[in-house]
């Protein structure tokens, strides 16, 4: 996995950026000065494009390691990390998650919502995930096997691979997000960060509570301070939604003995077996 622990801004000719380093901060942080640098070079030659953009998978990710797992097959074989809007997600080295969007599901809306056209969007959105769920049906009949466990989050599906680990960059891997329809970033990160992710906590704006102040590493204790209240008034609105929530399994659906932790884990702290609202 590729969660370098030193992150540092450098700045150069009044530009800054970020650096890591698996070393030093000094190393981070000499690191950050090289892409300020190259940010006041393409300024200068009048090339703003991509400026101020996240540029999806093509760093690694500036993200706090808040816990690792352990499994005998690699150290660590998960960790849990903070994302750039607060919420915590799962980084597992060997558990498979295909994650499919299929976009914020439509209102239903009545009586108004069919003279609008509201009741076709549902339809096609309702098909969309039925075909998704016949395509994960049809790969465990083809495939003898393999287990999944599906989830259904606020915008679209998310599978797990419960039989046996899996490596990031296994042929089968890219054949079965092929299959299923994975999102195309979400294979681009997978691949750059060597792992597999799921989101586990819910987003802040679906629980009404703005973006986090501070993203870390935090400038100052003033701004951690500021962060950590941020913190509990995400945690506390949190409390009232579910991640995902348990949609179907396909196969034996027996968990490999080194994956239980891990699903387990996942489980309790998206509250996929509870009935309260996704976010």
């Amino acid at each position: 996995m590729n969660f370098p622990k030193f992150w540092a801004r450098g700045e150069a000719q009044g530009f800054w950026g970020w650096g890591w380093s698996n070393e030093s901060v000094a190393q981070a942080k000499a690191l950050g000065v090289e892409v300020a640098q190259r940010i006041a070079a393409r300024i200068s030659r009048g090339d703003r494009s991509r400026l101020g953009r996240y540029e999806y998978g093509d760093r690694p990710m500036r993200e706090e390691v808040l816990r690792e797992f352990r499994d005998g097959i690699s150290a660590p074989s998960a960790v849990v990390t903070r994302n750039s809007y607060g919420c915590l997600v799962l980084n597992a080295a060997h558990l498979l998650f295909v994650d499919v969007d299929l976009g914020e599901p439509p209102a239903h809306g009545g009586a108004l919502g069919r003279l609008f056209g509201t009741g076709k969007a549902v339809a096609k959105h309702a098909a969309a995930r039925q075909s998704v769920l016949d395509r994960a049906e049809a790969w465990t009949r083809q495939n003898p096997g393999w287990s999944w466990r599906v989830y259904e989050t606020r915008a679209g599906l998310r599978l797990a691979a419960i039989h046996r680990p899996f490596a990031h960059d296994e042929k089968v891997c890219a054949e079965v997000f092929e299959a299923l329809g994975a999102d195309p970033l979400y294979r681009r990160l997978c691949g750059h960060q060597k792992c597999f992710r799921a989101r586990l906590t819910p987003k802040p704006w679906r629980c009404d509570v703005p973006n986090p102040p501070a993203r870390w590493p935090f400038e100052d204790e003033r701004i951690a301070v500021v962060f950590k209240e941020w913190e509990k008034n995400y945690l506390d609105a949190a409390a009232g939604y579910a991640t995902c929530h348990l949609a179907a399994e396909f196969g034996a659906t027996v968990v490999a003995p080194e994956l239980a932790e891990l699903i387990a884990a996942h489980d309790e702290v998206t509250r996929c077996g509870t009935k309260l609202p996704l976010a």
